[in-house]
């Protein structure tokens, strides 16, 4: 493992979990099945963003684009919707076509084939708002980006290699927890030193949120 936590992995509390536990858990590291919403002229630039705004650039990566391909083909949307946007599955259609336009306007490229630092830009100037022309025209961009990345949150967040990445202890029941906070803290955290059994201290004390304010400022 590598990251943060280096010595963590959350399947060694498996044990701890109930049989209904260990299957929901294990279901989310079988291998994804087709895209099922997505077309494979989006297929692209569905994956090439989705890898850009969670900095996966290499293997084993979490199986995002299909996992946001899941939940809206499923349905499962976040049960309400900006008035003035679409159904998200529009929004995300949209946002792909607007992210191919922006490639193609800037660099002659599609989205997907774009250089790392193309796509961060595009990406950057997506979260800001600032995107224009073509499929963005018809969407308020700035809600665009909340609707996309609550989904590609919601579902990497979900899967156990990500538990691991950020030391998160995985599912509380039937273990629970036994550490509620401590001095100062208003709840359950490292900062004052409370940890439950079965978590382990960070490999490094940085705060990451000044991390990435620190890159923002480069």
């Amino acid at each position: 493992m590598i990251g943060r936590y280096p010595d963590y992995d959350v399947f060694d509390a498996i044990d701890s979990w109930d049989a209904a536990t260990k299957r929901v858990v294990l279901a989310r590291l079988e291998p994804p099945g087709p895209l099922r919403l997505f077309t494979a002229q989006e297929e692209p630039a569905l994956r090439a963003f989705c890898d850009t705004v969670l900095a996966q650039d290499r293997e084993p990566r979490v199986p995002v684009a299909e996992m946001v391909d899941a939940k809206l083909a499923d349905g499962r949307l976040d049960g309400y919707q900006y008035a003035d946007m679409p159904d998200d599955r529009d929004t995300w259609r949209l946002v792909l076509r607007g992210l191919n336009h922006t490639a193609t306007q800037g660099y002659q490229h599609e989205f997907a084939r774009c250089a790392d630092a193309q796509r961060e830009a595009i990406v950057s100037e997506f979260a800001q708002g600032r995107l224009v022309g073509g499929a963005w025209d018809e969407l308020n961009v700035a809600r665009a980006w909340t609707v996309v990345m609550r989904a590609v949150l919601a579902v990497f967040y979900s899967h156990p290699w990500a538990w691991t990445e950020i030391g998160f202890g995985g599912p509380a029941y039937p273990r629970g927890f036994m550490r509620l906070g401590g001095p100062g803290s208003g709840g359950r955290g490292d900062a004052a030193g409370v940890r439950e059994p079965f978590e382990k201290p960070g490999a490094t004390d940085e705060d990451p949120v000044q991390i990435v304010q620190g890159w923002e400022q480069r």
